[in-house]
């Protein structure tokens, strides 16, 4: 492509910097940062590393019916941002591609307000890329042409480095995440609550710097996921799961995590997988790996093998292959 791909989203938090880099690699980029609430534990940050404008959501439109690029690309995050890109590409004919985190139906008011859109701009978009299979089922129900999927992925060789534990210790469950009711922390608590342990411990990390996490995980004999879908909140991915894995840690994650629908994490393969908002199933999957140190040490090697393949290079990849499809005979190429 000769022209840059205008990519609307609202931040760049730092687990996503490597991957819009490596994109950048193979396509020139502009990205088109707008603000407002995110649902990522961690602010964006202030330079994303690639080429990029902040603007308003309604200022996108402009750009986008600019003609200046050989794609719009828009995710799913504003109020209006989405729509202004759909229709600003359109206008000036040019080929829109659907990042979409969406894996089911929200109830939310203003979510059914917007079910006609959502299915109209899935139907119509050169292409729509997820963050895994459970995004594409999703927008293939919704009458989508075409779908890529583009793995959620962090910065394995970070998260991966070794790291100098105390043995012994007692044993520890890890939760990473925001303290509100869709992350499910609750029903992990009331879940510790009923497994009876004693001289073991729950850890709960919220907002703390990347190094501390990962010195974290390394400590945890496992890291739970123990998200809920409510009316206005279904978990994308939970990309925790990627960097405990790259700790060699076992992961329990509820069916409401996008990474257990999308495929990371596989019941008894690499963890294990519980009903959402089930307490004493939560409360069963702890005291299984609380007695069983093979079980965990045999998960949390598979789970370090599995998350080798999502990085930011097979992320970037399966993008540009995607734009590349999406943009094939248009004239702003």
């Amino acid at each position: 492509m000769n022209r840059p791909v205008l990519f609307v989203t609202n931040h760049v938090p730092p687990d996503r910097a490597g991957a819009f880099a490596a994109l950048h690699e193979r396509t020139p980029l502009l990205l088109a940062l707008f603000g407002g609430r995110s649902h990522h534990a961690t602010a964006g940050i202030d330079d994303p590393g690639v080429p990029y404008r902040r603007v308003s959501q309604r200022a996108v439109h402009a750009l986008a019916a600019s003609g200046r690029f050989a794609a719009v690309v828009c995710g799913t995050a504003g109020r209006v941002a989405l729509p202004a890109s759909y229709l600003g590409a359109g206008r000036s004919r040019t080929p829109f591609v659907l990042w979409s985190a969406l894996w089911g139906d929200l109830d939310a008011p203003a979510h059914r307000a917007a079910r006609p859109l959502l299915r109209h701009i899935h139907r119509h978009a050169a292409v729509v890329v997820g963050y895994g299979p459970h995004v594409t089922a999703y927008a293939t129900r919704l009458g989508a042409r075409a779908t890529a999927i583009a793995p959620q992925a962090v910065d394995n060789d970070f998260w991966s480095q070794p790291v100098a534990t105390a043995e012994p210790h007692p044993y520890t469950a890890l939760f990473v995440g925001r303290d509100v009711p869709e992350k499910g922390l609750g029903v992990l608590r009331e879940a510790w609550r009923r497994a009876g342990f004693a001289g073991a411990r729950l850890e709960v990390l919220s907002g703390a710097p990347p190094q501390q996490v990962r010195n974290s995980y390394a400590q945890a004999d496992v890291v739970v996921i123990p998200s809920i879908a409510t009316r206005h909140f279904l978990e994308p991915w939970g990309l925790v799961a990627n960097e405990a894995m790259n700790q060699r840690v076992p992961v329990i994650a509820t069916d409401a995590v996008g990474a257990a629908a999308g495929g990371l994490v596989c019941d008894k393969r690499n963890g294990l997988v519980v009903s959402a908002g089930d307490a004493d199933a939560l409360a069963t999957a702890l005291r299984t790996l609380h007695g069983d140190p093979g079980l965990r040490a045999r998960l949390g090697e598979q789970g370090a093998r599995d998350v080798a393949a999502y990085t930011y290079a097979a992320w970037a990849d399966a993008f540009a292959g995607a734009l590349r499809g999406a943009t094939s005979g248009s004239p702003n190429c």
